[in-house]
Parts: C-alpha cells; sequence; structure tokens
C-alpha cells in the first residue's frame, strides 16, 4: 500500500499548485513520519511567502525528508509555470519534448512473463522492464534466453538486479546476456565503486545504469570520472525535480543517458515526473507507465497509448485532483 499526502499551495491570485509527498523508505527516501514533521514544521513558515520566496526557503533548506521537499517544491514549480504562462515542461526547459517514450514493467521471470511480455509489446511498448536477481542466476538465464526467442523483433529487455550480486557474480551474469537483446542492466552491484564498475561496464555492449548505485557512489564520483553510461532519477527520492534537473544538466555535460522514473506515485507525482522526462527530451524509455499498479488513485493520471505518454498543454503541472 503507498501512503503519502498531496500538497496543495495556494496564493492571493487564485492560483493553486500541487505536488506529491509519497515518501518509500526502501528506495531511499524519510519515512513517513519523517514527511510528515517536515510538512507540518513548513506550514508555519511558508504562508505569507512569493512562489519564488518559499521556493528560495525550500531550495536552500537542509531538510533530509526528500519525498516531502518534492512534493512542496512540486507545487512551487506548478505556481510558477502557471504565472509564466507555461506548461512546467516548457518552464523547465524551453525546448522540452511533447511526447515521452516510456517502457513497461513485467516483473520477475516466472512461467508467464512472456505472455506478459507479449501483451506489453501488443499494445506498443518496446522496453520491457524485467527485475532480475531474485533467483539463481542460471535459472534466470534460462528465463531470459526462453524469453527473448518469442519477442518480436525491435524490443529490447531492460533488466534490474536491484544491487544483488558481487563482482564475480555479476561478471558471470552479463557475460551470459551475449547476444539478447540487452537495453541496459541496472544496479549489477551489491557494493558498487567506480573501479569495479568500470572493469564490468568494459565487458559489456549495453549500459550499467545506477539507480541505487547513484546513491551509495555520489554524484560527485558519477560525474566527475564519468565511467557511468546511464543514471536513473526518482524525485521522490533525490528531493524534487530541481535536484533531478541539475543532476541532468551534470550528466549531458559528462555525456551520461539519463532516464526519469517514479516511485509508484499517485497521479499528481507521475505527472511530475512526466514533466521532468519532457525536459530530458531524450529518446529514451521512462519509467513512468506505473499507474495501473495502484488500485485507487487521487486523480487521473497520464496514460500510455502505442508506448508512449503525451503531455497535454495545460499550463503549470497540469494534474488536479479529484
Amino acid at each position: 500500500m503507498r501512503e503519502g499526502w498531496l500538497v496543495r499551495l495556494a496564493t492571493d491570485a487564485g492560483r493553486v499548485g500541487y505536488g506529491d509527498c509519497a515518501p518509500l523508505p526502501q528506495a531511499g527516501t524519510e519515512s513517513i513520519e519523517s514527511a510528515a514533521a517536515c510538512l507540518a514544521d513548513w506550514t508555519t513558515t511558508l504562508p505569507g511567502l512569493s512562489p519564488e520566496a518559499a521556493l528560495g526557503r525550500i531550495t536552500a533548506s537542509a531538510d533530509s525528508a526528500p519525498a516531502a521537499i518534492c512534493g512542496l517544491e512540486t507545487a512551487l514549480f506548478d505556481l510558477l509555470a502557471q504565472q509564466a504562462r507555461l506548461p512546467l515542461a516548457r518552464w523547465l526547459n524551453p525546448r522540452s519534448s511533447a511526447a515521452v517514450k516510456v517502457n513497461a514493467v513485467l516483473g520477475g521471470l516466472d512461467r508467464h512473463v512472456a505472455e506478459r511480455a507479449l501483451a506489453a509489446a501488443a499494445e506498443g511498448y518496446s522496453v520491457l522492464k524485467v527485475k532480475v536477481g531474485l533467483m539463481a542466476g542460471h535459472e534466470e538465464i534460462h528465463f531470459l534466453h526462453d524469453l527473448a526467442r518469442c519477442l518480436p523483433t525491435g524490443i529490447s529487455l531492460r533488466l534490474d538486479a536491484n544491487c544483488a550480486w558481487n563482482e564475480k557474480e555479476a561478471e558471470g551474469f552479463l557475460g551470459a546476456l551475449a547476444g539478447l537483446p540487452v537495453e541496459s542492466v541496472e544496479d549489477p552491484l551489491a557494493s558498487p565503486d567506480m573501479a569495479s564498475w568500470f572493469r564490468l561496464q568494459a565487458k559489456v555492449p549495453f549500459p550499467l545504469a545506477a539507480d541505487e548505485s547513484l546513491q551509495i557512489m555520489g554524484a560527485d564520483a558519477v560525474f566527475n570520472q564519468p565511467l557511468v553510461r546511464r543514471v536513473v532519477l526518482k524525485p521522490m527520492v533525490l528531493g524534487g525535480l530541481g535536484v533531478a534537473l541539475a543532476l541532468t544538466h551534470r550528466a549531458r555535460e559528462a555525456n551520461v543517458e539519463c532516464v526519469v522514473t517514479t516511485t509508484v506515485d499517485s497521479s499528481v507525482g507521475v505527472t511530475a515526473a512526466l514533466h521532468l522526462a519532457a525536459a530530458v527530451n531524450n529518446d529514451l524509455a521512462h519509467g513512468l507507465a506505473t499507474s495501473a499498479w495502484l488500485e485507487e488513485d487521487v486523480g487521473n493520471p497520464p496514460l500510455p497509448a502505442n508506448g508512449v505518454l503525451q503531455l497535454g498543454g495545460r499550463l503549470g503541472l497540469g494534474s488536479v485532483p479529484n
């Protein structure tokens, strides 16, 4: 079950901005209690400030509650983009894209994974994300070879190991992927460091992507000595769209690819991540097709068609809860 808060900020001019605070400690955010305390503190600080001043206060704070800060900052970005008469993506980057490719999520490898893969391909997805590192490596390699044989031409696999292996195990698994349509592998190492990451990356043609590994190794190591080819950015974990956007600028300078993903957020959080992905404006599939995992939502989430999410022309975030 996902728990959190909607953040609603209103101005004297009648504008209303929304943000999503959905902490998920296992993904790297604060606890639900810490998020609640952070939001309570800011409710006594922000009233009476302009959106610009409020954003300055939040940006300058050293608060260690990234999900709460993400919700507050998103609501302020929503207000400022509305004030500028722009959709949020264009406010973040005037050259933002109007549509974002997304990956399908298949879960782990089991006897039904081929069925799920073919269904996703029929819906127009070209990148299918699969969890690995959940069973013995040779078993998963067998599943992946069987899966690859049934995939239509042009469909690729994005594998996520969630920091499952030591370097020797990772090397063996990655080597056994030769000949398979692998688009990337996320977080192969349980204890990543730049030296071991470089050794692994040098042995495979596809990118190794740093998600949790980005937090472990640190952005300075990743971008100052760019041995990492791809990073995964989660606004709820990083502390908002602003921090994530700054990382995309560093990544671009270091020739590192960026993929934006949610942490299974509400429609407001997914829409915010969609605007960020549009501002990144690359041709990669982003991890935003997660709304179907929720039985109920606070509003109408963006829904993919043919593996793509479209941005409407509404000003600001463009996501209003029910």
